[in-house]
């Protein structure tokens, strides 16, 4: 199969049954995305498919055969941090560090959720197309993603500073 990860193509053979989580893991050598719970509980293992976050360890990686996918390895470099890795660092946004890609990966993803109008349980119209984002509703929409570490505060803090302004 074929399979664009970071916007390189890579011709892989796996197991059809392979996750999508440990191709990347284990057969690209991707390590930014972790497997947490590998049931889906935690969001440790999100990712961005065509724009859209999921969570790899329940997708098959045949599903997504010559589809685009962005892991954290993707949205920024060492010397080029993306804006919201540089959130992270600077509201303190992670403590031990492991949930952090699917974090920042998940917020990116539900930025675009925002841009396109797509309500959340906590929306208060949602006929409306257009949401604020609150710290409620970063938080209903960053729900799916555990941190055990306890530092959820600083990742609201840094998806508000980062995309408050662009999807109001």
């Amino acid at each position: 199969m074929q399979i664009r990860v970071n916007g390189r193509m890579h011709d892989v053979e796996v197991d059809m049954r392979t996750s999508l989580l440990d191709l990347l893991r284990e057969h690209l050598h991707l390590s930014g995305t972790k497997k947490g719970c590998n049931q889906g509980g935690c969001g440790a293992c999100t990712v961005l498919v065509d724009g859209e976050r999921i969570l790899s360890c329940l997708a098959l990686a045949a599903q997504y055969d010559d589809r685009e996918i962005t892991t954290i390895e993707g949205l920024g470099t060492p010397d080029a941090l993306h804006p919201l890795q540089q959130a992270f660092i600077d509201h303190d946004g992670f403590q031990c560090g492991y949930c952090t890609p699917g974090q920042i990966c998940s917020a990116v993803g539900m930025a675009a959720e925002l841009r396109r109008g797509l309500p959340s349980a906590v929306s208060r119209d949602v006929t409306d197309g257009s949401f604020a984002l609150t710290q409620e509703e970063v938080r209903e929409r960053m729900s799916g993603n555990l941190c055990r570490c306890g530092a959820h505060n600083g990742i609201v803090a840094a998806v508000l500073d980062i995309f408050a302004e662009e999807v109001a």
